[in-house]
């Protein structure tokens, strides 16, 4: 089993997980390893990114820029992995995803401890950061069923058809800050249990979730050389898109990023799926249920500090449902802001300084436009923790589709509430915005939600739920805007993505088979 480590940080020695891929100093920042080829390897960059604490702004590890020498190691590998992995029986493959599913299972807390130190979220959410993955890694286990062929027999005259899935070669996977357990879960398990080898590159920002997934699939009996880890930002992200080798590139991240990646990597001939921005709605109607509305908002809104892609940054009331804001503002203001790994905090820091200079200009950007800020969580302070990246939950009326604050994802802990008379109103609101990710609508009228469903331009709908993000047996269906590429993630869709299909027409003449009666008629031809 792995073995849990410790080390001294901020000056008090805090859990940090499993982690080989990771250097430990007695009295220096530690650095982040690559995994090539099995092993954990300490790079010989000469470029290296500092990872802060977000609640601190303390240095937490260095990530390198892996130099193009690594990056070409990690393919190499891959590729040489791949014959014998792809020749493996499904059966193997799927034996290595019931013993990951049980090491993730067994080793979350102390993931999730990791993900607060580099990425910020509190404990209970980034638990359930790795929990959501885990399922996809459960659903995986299915792939004796997910990946079954067709068949077609006597299609002519002694002529059978059939057809499967073959794996594609070598994967890419390209993962962001803000799910740093959950997004290498959607994308190593199915990759390598439809018979792929993979190099993922996750986000630079915290990539020590993804070094302990490793560590732990390497144990659960994953081959080496069929993973492989390597870090960086720019170089690293047009590597993957121009190395011949890399036959697919999947992607979650933002929309300038995404679109470059789609872009050259489409272009390099290569299969890509990229999950990008989103502006999300939830649409209110005067029949909800008052409380549990109330309060999805609340946690759809501000948990994680906003920082999901399938967060719920813009409330839509209808009618008198808009009565219900100065209830909504007084819950957000009893939510707790703290460092995520203290107990009971409800609001932890967003990703960066960077991150939260951003928020904060879109907020005064709607303000001065002629928004109203109900509740401004800008100027928050946090006792014991001054230096961290901490806004407040905050909240905005009158927020209108043409400014900036709107036409923007925000990204932090920011609710848009705007009102408007009709549900058309909302639907064409929401319509006319260029994003797909998701959307929700909250009442107790099944006629409402069944139009709402049918008349919205959305790839995820919630009725009554305000994160409507598919369990693993269905696919994430964000559209429009929000992806690029014809194949999504995950359940059915993560299979036909790392996939391709191979037709196979057999001809076996009757009269060629041996060791049969011979016969004496005249021969006919029909």
């Amino acid at each position: 089993m792995a073995t849990v480590l410790t080390r001294a940080v901020l000056g008090k020695p805090q859990v940090f997980g499993s982690l080989s891929g990771v250097r430990f100093y007695a009295a220096s920042v530690p650095t982040t390893k690559l995994f090539i080829n099995g092993k954990f390897i300490e790079s010989k960059a000469t470029k290296w990114i500092d990872l802060h604490n977000p609640a601190t702004n303390e240095v937490v590890t260095r990530v390198p820029e892996s130099t193009r020498d690594e990056m070409l190691a990690a393919v190499g590998a891959a590729k040489q992995a791949f014959g014998e992995w792809s020749r493996t029986t499904i059966l193997t493959r799927q034996a290595c995803m019931f013993r990951l599913q049980h090491l993730v299972k067994q080793e979350q807390r102390h993931i999730a401890e990791n993900i607060t130190l580099e990425q910020g979220k509190t404990i209970p959410d980034a638990e359930g950061d790795v929990l959501r993955g885990l399922q996809v890694v459960e659903h995986s286990c299915s792939i004796t069923s997910m990946q079954l062929g067709e068949t077609m027999p006597s299609v002519a005259k002694d002529m059978d058809i059939h057809s499967y899935r073959v794996p594609l070669g070598v994967c890419a996977g390209i993962t962001p800050f803000n799910f740093p357990a959950m997004i290498p879960l959607w994308m190593f398990p199915m990759a390598v249990v439809c018979g792929n080898t993979m190099v993922l590159k996750p986000s630079e920002r915290d990539p020590g979730a993804t070094m302990m997934l490793m560590e732990l699939a390497q144990e659960a009996g994953i081959p080496d050389g069929v993973l492989n880890v390597i870090h960086g930002s720019v170089d690293a992200v047009n590597f993957i898109c121009d190395n011949p080798d890399i036959k697919a590139i999947s992607f979650v991240g933002s929309d300038h990023v995404g679109q470059h990646i789609y872009e050259r990597g489409s272009k390099a001939g290569k299969r890509v799926q990229s999950n990008m921005g989103a502006k999300n709605h939830g649409v209110i109607m005067a029949d909800a249920n008052k409380e549990a509305t109330l309060n999805q908002l609340v946690g759809a809104a501000f948990g994680a500090a906003g920082q999901r892609c399938m967060a719920l940054p813009t409330a839509v009331f209808i009618g008198k449902a808009k009565e219900w804001i100065p209830e909504l503002v007084e819950r957000a203001s009893r939510l707790k802001v703290n460092a995520g790994c203290q107990p009971g905090t409800d609001v932890g820091p967003l990703i960066s300084p960077q991150a939260k200079d951003r928020v904060c200009r879109l907020v005064q950007s709607g303000v001065d436009a002629g928004a109203t800020l109900l509740l401004d969580g800008r100027d928050v302070t946090v006792p014991g923790y001054p230096n961290g990246n901490f806004i407040g939950p905050t909240v905005m009326t009158n927020v209108a589709v043409d400014m900036e604050c709107y036409k923007e994802e925000i990204f932090g802990p920011v609710l848009q509430c705007i009102t408007v008379d009709t549900l058309d109103d909302a639907i064409d609101m929401i319509n006319s915005n260029p994003y797909g990710n998701g959307t929700a609508i909250f009442t107790t009228n099944g006629a409402t939600a069944r139009r709402f469903t049918h008349e919205i331009d959305v790839g995820q709908v919630g009725i009554n739920v305000p994160i409507p993000v598919p369990l693993p047996m269905f696919s994430f269906t964000g559209s429009r805007g929000s992806f690029r590429g014809d194949v999504n993630f995950y359940g059915k869709g993560g299979v036909q993505f790392y996939t391709q299909m191979k037709t196979v027409t057999s001809l076996w003449k009757a009269e060629d088979a041996t060791d049969t009666k011979a016969q004496v008629v005249m021969p006919t031809m029909r």
